[in-house]
C-alpha cells in the first residue's frame, strides 16, 4: 500500500457493509472450536474442575495470546508504545517525513509488506487484531483469505493500518475494552460516543485537537478521501476511511513523534507539529499541519507513560534508537527535519 490514505475498494466494502459503526463490548470468544460437541464440553469442564486443587481457571480463547487475554498485567500506556516501537524496528525503523507526492510509487518487489517476514507479520496484525471469524483475519501483507496472491496493485482492498493498532492494543493487554475492527472509523466513534457519554466501560476517549495534548500511548487520526474535512464535531459519522497513529513521543517542543501501520507499505514513524503547549491545533481550532486533517485526538483511560526504556528524545527525530543504525531513515533520505509535515504512504 503506496499510500495509507488510500480508500479501500469497493470489494474490500463488501466486506464490511454489514458490520455496525458502534459495536457493543465485544463478548469473551470461546476457546473451544465449533466441532466440540456441547454435552462433551460440558463434561470436559466439569472434570476440569474436579481434578482443581483451587479454584478452575477460566478456558482461555487459542487465537488469543493468554498474556493478553488474562491479561498477565495491566494494560498500560508503556505497553502500548513498547509494542508499537517494536514493531517499527521489525520493519527496518523507517521514517518518513515527506510532503504528498514526494516519492513515485514503489515497485511489488520494493513494497516491505510484501517482502519474507514482513508479510508475515502483516498476517499476524490481521489474525490477533482481529476478532475470531472476521474474514480479513485470514490476509496477510500480500494474500487474501483464500491463500491466494493478490496483484500489488490490488493492495488498497487489503489496508492494514486499522489492524496494526487492533494488534497493538490487544497485545498490550486492552481486552474487551477496545472495539477491534480493520477500520479505523469504529473505533473513532466509539470514542466520540464516550465523550458523549452515550456509552461506557472502553479505554478511549475522544479529545478535541484544540482542547487536549496527546501523549504517548493515545491516538491520534484524520479522515482521508472524502472524508478529509470531517472534523470532530461532525463525529460519530458512521462508515467513513480514515487513519491513525500512534503517539511514542512527546518531549521535544513543538512536535510528536507517531507510529502508524500501513505508511509506507511499513511500519513507519513520522512527526506532526504541534502547538508550544503540545495540541494539534490553536485554540481557533486550526490543525498546525497543513497537509493532514487532524480531526481527533483518542485519549487512552489510563494513566500517562514514561518513555520507553531503551530510547531517548533526540534533538531531531522525536525519539531515536541509543545506538541509532543507517536503517532509522526513510529509504536512504536524510533523517527527518523537526516540524516537516507527515506523509502517510
Amino acid at each position: 500500500m503506496t499510500r495509507a490514505d488510500r480508500s479501500p475498494a469497493p470489494s474490500a466494502l463488501s466486506l464490511r457493509a454489514k458490520r455496525s459503526n458502534l459495536p457493543p463490548a465485544p463478548p469473551h470468544r470461546a476457546g473451544l472450536g465449533p466441532s466440540v460437541p456441547a454435552p462433551r464440553l460440558l463434561t470436559l469442564l466439569g472434570l476440569a474442575m474436579l481434578s482443581a486443587c483451587g479454584a478452575p481457571k477460566p478456558v482461555l480463547d487459542t487465537h488469543e495470546p493468554p498474556f493478553a487475554q488474562v491479561p498477565y498485567e495491566p494494560f498500560s500506556r508503556e505497553a502500548v508504545v513498547a509494542i508499537a516501537l517494536r514493531e517499527w524496528r521489525a520493519f527496518g525503523q523507517p521514517i518518513d517525513d515527506d510532503p504528498p507526492g514526494t516519492h513515485p510509487p514503489p515497485a511489488p518487489e520494493d513494497k516491505p509488506e510484501r517482502e519474507p517476514g514482513l508479510w508475515q507479520r502483516v498476517g499476524e496484525y490481521w489474525w490477533l487484531g482481529m476478532n475470531a471469524g472476521t474474514p480479513e483475519a485470514a490476509w496477510t501483507g500480500k494474500h487474501d483469505g483464500a491463500g491466494q496472491e493478490f496483484p500489488a496493485s490490488e493492495d488498497g482492498e487489503y489496508a492494514w493500518s486499522a489492524a496494526f493498532v487492533s494488534y497493538v492494543m490487544r497485545i498490550a493487554g486492552a481486552g474487551p475494552r477496545f472495539p477491534y475492527s480493520p477500520d479505523h472509523a469504529t473505533y473513532i466513534d466509539i470514542a466520540r460516543q464516550v465523550a458523549l457519554g452515550k456509552t461506557s466501560g472502553w479505554l478511549i476517549s475522544a479529545e478535541r485537537p484544540e482542547g487536549y495534548a496527546p501523549v504517548p500511548g493515545d491516538l491520534i487520526c484524520s479522515g482521508r478521501g472524502n472524508a478529509r474535512t470531517l472534523r470532530y464535531d461532525d463525529l460519530p459519522a458512521g462508515h467513513y476511511p480514515a487513519h491513525c497513529a500512534f503517539v511514542v513521543d512527546a518531549s521535544v517542543p513543538g512536535q510528536l513523534s507517531v507510529i502508524g501501520g500501513n505508511v509506507d507499505d511499513a511500519v513507519t514513524l513520522t512527526h506532526v507539529p504541534v502547538t508550544a503547549d503540545g495540541k494539534l491545533a490553536g485554540p481557533d481550532g486550526v490543525v498546525l499541519d497543513t497537509r493532514y486533517p487532524w480531526m481527533v485526538v483518542l485519549r487512552l483511560l489510563v494513566a500517562p507513560a514514561p518513555v520507553a526504556r531503551g530510547f531517548v528524545p533526540g534533538p531531531h527525530q522525536g525519539v531515536c534508537p541509543l545506538n541509532p543504525e543507517p536503517s532509522g531513515q526513510a529509504r536512504g533520505q536524510a533523517p527527518a527535519k523537526p516540524l516537516e509535515a507527515i506523509r502517510f504512504g
